[in-house]
Parts: C-alpha cells; structure tokens; sequence
C-alpha cells in the first residue's frame, strides 16, 4: 500500500522534469496523506502533459456518496483491470502522481519503524502509476480524483512491506498517459515494482505517524533503537 508520501518539489519543478504545458502551485509538502488535494499528471489530448490538482481518494464516476473515496486511496495493480471501481478509469484515465519519496512502517519489536524511501539519484522524483475520475454531486459540482497503484516488492522494500506504489520509468510515460490506449494488457504489464538500484531507503522518527506531522523533520534519517537481548533464565 502507499498512504503517506513527501513532494518537496515546485510547480517549476514538475514542469521541467515531467515537460508539462502548466502546472498550479501547491506548497511543499513532506507527509502527504489521503484526503489531501494533490498534483498529478495527466495527458491533455491534443495539447499534452498538464498538471492539475486533485482529491487523494478515488470516487467512482457512479458513486452514491463521495465517502468511498475514503476507502479507494490505492488500487492493487494485479486486479485493478477487473474491479468495478477502477477498470473504467484504469482502460481511459490515467496519470503520474509525482513524488519525491513515500513512507513505509516496519513490524520491530511490538512497534512499526518507519521508514522513507526515495530515488538513489539527488533531486530525481518518483512517478507512481495514478488513476483519475471524475464524480459530480447532485448539486452539480464536480470533483476530480485519484488513487495510487501498488505492487509487489522490489529488494529494496521487501525487508520493509509487501506492497509498494507502481513507479513507472520515463520510457512509459506517453504510452500510459495516452487517454487513446485502451490495450490494458499492454498498461498492467507496466505495473511491477522498479529497479532496486533505483531506490533506496531509511529509517525516519515515529513522528511521522501522526498525520499532523510537517516539514523537512519527517525525512530526517534516525538512528534504529538497539534492543539488547534478554539475559539467560539462569534460576535453577
């Protein structure tokens, strides 16, 4: 799963690395979570890479109530072509969520230790496989959505969890933002975890476990608690 992630990026940022036409501002942020608006990136047919703000939290085009989105933060890449409230925009909208990592927590000693996980290269950004949809309340307001794909694991995240965001390489950028591919055997294809040697992790404070948390502490690097082993029963 992904449910936390950092973009301490710029518009000005996004537009250069992912060559996008526009991009709003949004303020940097170091502990996304879901319900949060959110850039992606999506294909503008005709014109090409935008970026656009949006809800974390997909809800269905025939959705009764928003509230599902509550529920729809992640969408599993291995049924995401099948289920019924992500195949319509898995076959017609997709995106790129951009990050410049995403936190993770660990079982450790009757604890979770999180960690954060980022690109190996400096200043290099994450691109999660996204899905987009749009929903309209019987007051006639629309609200545009999305979630994030996930994956097995790659080396790197499996010491740590079993799921990871489906981070796609620039190479499959046209062909997955392209609203006029339908081949959705060739996009699911896409949806494995990256290379190893392309991320790499470390330990940041429990802090972040609060939603509250912000700023650059969140990804601050910790060093692990050593927990000493318990000395021999030596009684009789």
């Amino acid at each position: 799963m992904c449910g936390r992630y950092a973009l301490k990026a710029t518009a000005t940022d996004l537009i250069e690395h992912f060559r996008l036409l526009s991009c709003p501002e949004f303020g940097l942020r170091y502990n996304i979570a879901p319900q949060s608006m959110i850039p992606v990136i999506r294909e503008k047919p005709g014109a090409g890479r935008v970026g656009q703000l949006v809800k974390w939290g997909l809800i269905p085009s025939w959705a009764k109530d928003p509230s599902i989105g509550n529920k729809l933060n992640n969408a599993r890449g291995e049924t995401v072509a099948e289920k019924p409230a992500f195949r319509t925009s898995f076959a017609r909208h997709r995106c790129l969520i951009p990050a410049s990592g995403f936190f993770e927590w660990q079982p450790v000693a009757g604890r979770k230790q999180p960690y954060y996980l980022h690109p190996t290269a400096p200043g290099d950004l994450f691109a999660f496989a996204g899905l987009l949809s749009a929903w309209t309340a019987p007051a006639g307001e629309t609200v545009v959505s999305t979630c994030i794909i996930t994956t097995g694991p790659n080396a790197v995240m499996a010491p740590i969890h079993d799921r990871m965001p489906a981070i796609l390489p620039p190479e499959q950028f046209d062909a997955w933002l392209d609203p006029g591919n339908h081949d959705t055997a060739a996009l699911a294809a896409m949806l494995g975890p990256c290379r190893a040697d392309l991320m790499a992790a470390y330990p940041v404070s429990p802090a972040i476990n609060s939603g509250r948390a912000e700023g650059p502490a969140c990804i601050d690097p910790v060093e692990l608690e050593q927990h000493s082993p318990s000395p021999p029963d030596t009684n009789p």
